[in-house]
């Protein structure tokens, strides 16, 4: 348990700072303390469930990612990490069909 506090805890301080944000103007934007904000960076207690859903809105970033750590297609903070992905997956496919077609090419020949 104390291994997803502080992983919570590095995701919510990671998007923070890409935010250029201090923990008083996370607070203020997410309608908590700042203390609720050090405490959960620090990964010292859970949050309850109101608090993580006003963080994702303040962070902008999703339950998913800020409990699991997983990328979807509604982080709008993380889009540019979804491009390479799909970027990434169509060049594979790509080089398959190619290679794929060479191979069918020479067997043929």
């Amino acid at each position: 348990m104390d291994d997803l506090l502080n992983q919570i805890g590095s995701r919510i301080l990671s998007r923070r700072k890409q935010l250029r944000m201090t923990q008083e103007e996370l607070a203020e934007k997410a309608g908590i303390t700042s203390q609720t904000v050090s405490s959960a960076e620090l990964g010292k207690k859970a949050l309850r469930p109101e608090n993580i859903i006003r963080l994702c809105s303040a962070l902008d970033i999703s339950t998913d990612y800020l409990l699991l750590g997983e990328i979807n297609e509604n982080d709008h903070a993380y889009a540019p990490l979804l491009a390479l992905r799909v970027k990434f997956t169509v060049r594979i496919v790509v080089q398959f069909f190619q290679y794929w077609a060479l191979a069918f090419w020479a067997a043929v020949s």
